[in-house]
């Protein structure tokens, strides 16, 4: 596909979309700031901070308490009774803003008759979350959250699981990833791959690959 992928696949039957910042908008600065404030560290300490831990969050490895409980600490604070509730609503509320033409399009590559999987690393009250408002996840054929089976990517083992599900082999997959580690991960078992940064730069690798359905800006 462009220079952005591996090498463009002669026959894509199956899509795998991540979820965070693909299928779902980046939290805002806002969000962001106010969940660095019950820590009392800025955006930018707070964003590393938030990352240092979340590998075994989102692999059910960590219950939420003990998550916030180690950032409270990494940070140098400690979390007031009541704030633990509110700090983990935020956390969710602020990966829900879904990308209603990201979705859109997956539902009109499944209306083709192509497959399409979402491959995720989600803790698992976020899985609950998502599984509850998110009804939009009957139209694909293969949902994967690492919260679910006990695996995050970059694990081969979480991409065989999806191709498994999807009843694919690699050759025949486009994956679709916010994270370069990801993505690099996909292309090492053979998946063609697309470093996702914003829905008018997707289009435009899919356009020059020949694609014949393409998201639609929003």
């Amino acid at each position: 596909m462009s220079g952005n992928s591996n090498n463009q696949p002669t026959d894509v039957k199956a899509v795998i979309f991540d979820y965070g910042e693909v299928l779902c908008h980046r939290p805002t600065p806002t969000e962001t700031a106010r969940l660095a404030s019950f820590f009392g560290v800025g955006v930018d300490l707070f964003s590393v901070l938030w990352e240092r831990n979340r590998g075994p969050y989102d692999r059910g490895d960590l219950a939420p308490e003990a998550y916030w409980l180690m950032l409270a600490e990494d940070a140098g604070t400690k979390i007031r009774p009541g704030q633990m509730e509110e700090i983990c609503k935020l956390d969710i509320a602020m990966w829900s803003n879904v990308s209603s033409s990201m979705v859109e399009w997956a539902r009109q590559l499944g209306s083709s008759g192509m497959k399409v999987g979402l491959l995720s690393n989600m803790h698992p009250g976020m899985v609950t979350h998502a599984r509850k408002h998110f009804a939009w996840l009957k139209s694909f054929d293969c949902v994967t959250f690492s919260g679910e089976v006990r695996l995050i990517k970059p694990d081969p083992a979480i991409y065989e699981h999806t191709l498994r599900g999807l009843g694919v082999m690699a050759s025949e997959t486009l994956f679709l990833d916010d994270r370069e580690i990801n993505i690099q991960a996909a292309r090492a078992l053979g998946i063609t791959a697309i470093h996702f940064q914003s829905v008018a730069q997707l289009r435009s690798d899919l356009q020059a690959a020949g694609f014949a359905i393409l998201p639609v800006n929003s």
